[in-house]
């Protein structure tokens, strides 16, 4: 059981970088294939719909910086629940955030293209989205430094 409980452990550690990667591979994508349909229908401009596809990627950074702050509290039997719970709650946030976020940025790419005077205006949702990512990621740091061997 011991060694099962260490598994969670190192589970919840590596789970904020895991899953933030899928949902920030999904967001880009969603992204991505809006942005290559907006180039097709634009003549010009196509650098601010490749630029703001890659939006979604900021989750797996998040995921990285919160791997490497649960990796410095150390995986043992006191500290596994914790680091599980917090890893993978914090990965499964990042996950959503990310793959909205980029229909959120798919939606401003096609309004946008449709009326180019709307494009500033037309990311705030997706920046919305953005703003969770940053509240999972500062409260994971915050309870990841609270927790005490």
């Amino acid at each position: 059981m011991e060694h099962f409980v260490i598994a969670l452990g190192w589970l919840g550690t590596f789970a904020p970088v895991a899953l933030g990667a899928v949902g920030s591979a999904i967001g880009c994508s969603l992204a991505g294939q809006s942005a290559c349909g907006a180039m097709l229908d634009v003549e010009s401009g196509y650098g601010k719909f490749v630029g703001l596809s890659a939006m979604p990627s900021s989750q797996v950074i998040y995921g990285i910086v919160i791997m490497f702050s649960l990796m410095g509290v150390g995986v043992s039997d006191a500290t596994a629940g914790a680091l599980f719970g917090i890893g993978l709650l914090t990965g499964i946030a990042l996950l959503f955030s990310a793959m909205y976020q980029g229909q959120a940025v798919a939606a401003a790419i096609s309004a946008s293209k449709n009326k180019p005077e709307v494009f500033g205006l037309s990311i705030a949702p997706a920046a919305i989205v953005e703003g969770f990512a940053v509240f999972a990621f500062v409260f994971a740091l915050v309870l990841g430094a609270s927790i005490v061997a």
